[in-house]
């Protein structure tokens, strides 16, 4: 396992964290707690040290899960990275509250990087009017958290506004090689590093996007690398490569996405891919974009719907369904795998997702798109 510093602090952390979002689930959605905790173990006693959840993950159990695993390891030996859920705050008071409410699920005293989850211009905003700094001051004095950062899901303008605000140590955006310009993207990345901020990269893979089947034009153009490793190694190699990066998560659910991680994680060396190299990923994103109708990534911040359309699943065959040119295959998964009452033509653009989506897709223009897509 490789290790690159925290700018801020020094400490020492995996180049690769466990994002603990995307554990394995049985028929009623609860996580598979034996293979999440083994999963877990592999990981940390293969070197990693950055394991990060979140108020909503699982339904809310990821926090607990992550809490059990806690108890079977050295304390000093992780670094665990949770997250304020913004978009529940309407008084000062609700921050500590749910601080205390994870430090409690995790079954730990202190955190050591914690977010504010999920910023954008109105979360930010809910947060100055009830005084954050001030709870950031306090949870840092009290040794409750160690080091205090922030994940994004807006416009670059509001990313730049949001480091310019506070001394912070660092911030979490995602990037992938599709998704260079969206978001915070590749300027705030080189934004935030000039400030000395410490960089987690999420999303890596594009919620999975980029390590599924490969249309053929893509797979001609991979052929043309040196590099003969699976579509999801390429996408985190990509993100490695840059020095600014401190880690990236991967929402590893399987033993074998964990141990191509691992190895990619110990041999991974940032400013290792060649010009010729990264010529191939800016080919291929050009040819992924010209496919890709949303860019929706499954993170279900939308949801639920008030109008129970299932958006990311159908968003997910919409999408699918333009990159690899199989209208008939996924036309029959839209109809096997969503049921009737969660399709798109659900939809009755109420509008109640826009301001939660992190991509800013207009999904009520878009449902009844996807509508007519599958009822062609």
């Amino acid at each position: 396992m490789q290790y690159r510093s925290m700018k801020t602090t020094n400490d020492p952390l995996s180049i690769l964290g466990f994002g603990c979002m995307r554990f394995a689930t049985d028929s009623e959605k609860n996580i598979d707690q034996d293979v999440a905790l083994s999963l877990l173990r592999k990981a940390y006693e293969s070197g990693v040290n950055y394991f990060d959840t979140g108020w909503p993950y699982h339904g809310g159990k990821s926090e607990n899960l992550l809490g059990e695993f806690i108890q079977t390891v050295p304390r000093e030996k992780i670094r665990i990275a949770d997250k304020l859920p913004c978009w529940l705050i309407k008084t000062h008071t609700d921050m500590d509250f749910y601080l205390e409410q994870q430090l409690g699920k995790l079954q730990t005293d202190y955190i050591d990087y914690y977010l504010l989850h999920a910023l954008n211009k109105n979360t930010w905003q809910t947060l100055l009017d009830n005084d954050v700094f001030a709870f950031i001051a306090r949870a840092k004095a009290s040794g409750k958290i160690r080091n205090i950062g922030f994940s994004f899901h807006d416009q670059y303008p509001v990313f730049e506004q949001i480091v310019d605000a506070y001394d912070w140590d660092f911030c979490q955006i995602q990037l992938n090689y599709i998704d260079i310009e969206e978001q915070a993207g590749m300027k705030g990345l080189h934004y935030a590093a000039a400030k000395g901020m410490g960089i987690i990269v999420m999303e890596p893979v594009k919620g999975g996007k980029l390590a599924g089947n490969i249309p053929g034009e893509i797979s001609q153009v991979w052929d043309r690398s040196s590099y003969r490793i699976s579509p999801a190694a390429r996408a985190l190699k990509w993100v490695w490569n840059m020095p600014e990066v401190t880690l990236l998560l991967s929402g590893m659910n399987t033993l074998e996405q964990l141990d191509e991680n691992l190895a990619l994680a110990d041999s991974t060396k940032a400013g290792e891919l060649s010009d010729l190299e990264m010529d191939y990923y800016s080919e291929v994103r050009s040819l992924y974009l010209q496919k890709m109708p949303v860019q929706c990534t499954g993170c279900r911040y939308c949801m639920p719907c008030p109008h129970n359309v299932s958006i990311p699943m159908v968003f997910w065959l919409y999408m699918d369904a333009h990159i690899f040119g199989d209208l008939q295959r996924h036309k029959n998964e839209y109809q096997m795998f969503v049921s009737e009452e969660n399709r798109a033509d659900k939809c009755v653009q109420c509008g109640v997702c826009v301001s939660k989506c992190p991509q800013s897709i207009n999904i009520p223009e878009e449902m009844p798109k996807v509508a007519k897509y599958f009822a062609d």
